[in-house]
């Protein structure tokens, strides 16, 4: 496709002319042939426009966009779902739809016949697969539903959500958190795909932090991690990650486990755990034992009461990985207590010594930091940034306070009117269409815009919104619009 040269006038705007691409643009090389460079190769993707269609997975019955190959195929590199977790627990897949799954799902032209996620991005990641120069191709999810509420990854957590945008795509995907800063050039980046968070705020929100009270943690010597917290108003719940070669954590697995206060954790090398708590109304201690598995879930036991107290804190004895040792405090004094207990790792049970159970001068544990060897680990909460006081936080021995968080594999989106937390270190940025002003701001600041419901040339600003998502990619007037404003494909 040619560029336009000169300043175009489109719905009585102007449109300054599109970068040039540099016609020195090293090629891209392999060990057998060299790939020529293409129109817009060396155009930062914060400067690019792109052909962006508003629900594409609606096709020709709410405007007239096709199928999403045909879409795909006629230049369009934004494509959206709107998403929902409605049967979850049947399909263990999100369903595609605008105000409820199945709605304005358009089934014909080669979509897939189902509503469920996983088959449409599979269409995707096809034809991707086929057009290995194709532009980046940006796959938005509109969020329809409140994921917060999904407890764990089998009730359809973010921790699911980012596996299955892993698996549709794979080495293709490009990692929000392998972008620091900013997208480099459109040649730098032909071929991958990027994942966009929209829709629900709340959501969107507990993708990038977590918040809670009185964390504490585990490492064993194979650098499993697991962390345990309370909500502040009753609610435990669990991370579990591994312990990386740059010491950093990758959080794996996240859910709700039970109801509580003031946990702690102990986890032997064999990947079981003790977990003990203090019942929410009542002065009264309780304990969990778990496996953790390859993929970070824990298998629970049931909650089964040992005794009375507060602040319970729980280890492993040095070398076994099954004699545990428990102290808390009294709840009526500052008087110490402590339990020897024995895990029964089949049963996931402990059996807690009565004969040796008594007072003790013995300290609490200090459940908020594990060490095993040189890896060290530690919890705590804190502001950070745009973040709450009660954001939840690690640091190990090689890697400053960071977010305890979802692993950043998607891009999040900051729309007109979020919260700063949302507007914090975002690169995608949006609004409708008619919010003019905020889509030139944005712009300018060198955001990468997109602009919904754009379904007028009255709407095009200058410069131009980089997705300016309309229902109707192949009206003249759009096709115009965006060859004028030099849409890479």
């Amino acid at each position: 496709m040619a560029l336009g040269v000169a300043t175009a006038l489109i719905g009585g705007v102007a449109l300054a002319p599109p970068a040039q691409a540099a016609s020195t643009t090293p090629a891209a090389t392999t060990t057998t042939k060299t790939v020529a460079a293409l129109p817009g190769d060396n155009l930062p993707f914060a400067s690019a426009v792109f052909r962006a269609t508003h629900n594409s997975y609606s096709g020709n019955l709410d405007g007239g966009k096709g199928s999403i190959a045909s879409q795909l195929d006629g230049g369009v590199r934004f494509i959206e779902f709107d998403i929902h977790d409605n049967g979850y627990a049947t399909n263990h897949d999100y369903s595609i739809g605008h105000d409820a799954p199945g709605d304005l799902v358009d089934h014909s032209g080669g979509n897939p016949a189902s509503n469920l996620l996983r088959d449409w991005l599979q269409t995707v990641s096809t034809w991707s697969a086929a057009h290995p120069t194709a532009a980046p191709l940006l796959v938005m999810l509109d969020l329809k539903d409140d994921l917060t509420d999904n407890t764990s990854y089998a009730a359809g957590n973010l921790a699911a959500l980012n596996r299955e945008l892993t698996d549709a795509f794979g080495s293709r995907l490009l990692l929000a958190k392998d972008v620091p800063a900013a997208l480099g050039t459109i040649g730098s980046l032909r071929g991958r795909v990027l994942t966009l968070l929209s829709g629900d705020a709340g959501t969107r929100t507990e993708y990038k932090e977590d918040t809670g009270a009185n964390p504490a943690v585990a490492i064993n010597a194979h650098g499993q991690v697991v962390e345990v917290h309370d909500s502040g108003s009753g609610a435990l719940w669990y991370w579990t990650g591994t312990y990386g070669a740059d010491g950093r954590i990758t959080w794996l697995r996240h859910g709700k486990y039970d109801t509580g206060v003031t946990p702690a954790v102990a986890l032997n090398d064999n990947g079981q755990l003790v977990e003990v708590h203090k019942s929410q109304s009542a002065d009264t201690l309780w304990y969990h034992a778990g496996q953790l598995g390859a993929d970070g879930e824990i298998t629970w036991s049931p909650s089964r009461q040992y005794d009375s107290g507060v602040t319970p804190t729980v280890s492993f004895a040095a070398g076994s990985s099954t004699a545990v040792h428990e102290i808390h405090r009294s709840q009526s004094n500052s008087q110490n207590w402590d339990w020897d207990g024995t895990l029964n790792a089949t049963a996931l049970t402990v059996t807690w010594n009565s004969a040796t159970h008594g007072k003790t001068s013995d300290a609490l544990y200090a459940k908020a930091v594990s060490t095993r060897g040189t890896m060290r680990v530690s919890v705590s909460t804190g502001a950070d940034g745009a973040a709450p006081a009660q954001t939840l936080h690690y640091a190990t021995d090689r890697v400053a306070a960071d977010r305890i968080r979802y692993p950043q594999d998607a891009f999040d989106e900051y729309q007109d009117g979020d919260s700063a937390a949302l507007a914090e270190g975002a690169l995608f940025y949006a609004a409708p269409a008619t919010d003019t002003g905020f889509i030139t701001s944005a712009r300018l600041a060198g955001h990468v815009v997109r602009g919904w419901d754009f379904d007028s040339a009255g709407y095009a600003t200058n410069p131009l919104a980089n997705y300016p998502a309309t229902n109707y990619p192949n009206d003249a007037w759009y096709v115009s619009l965006v060859t004028q404003a030099g849409a890479v494909s």
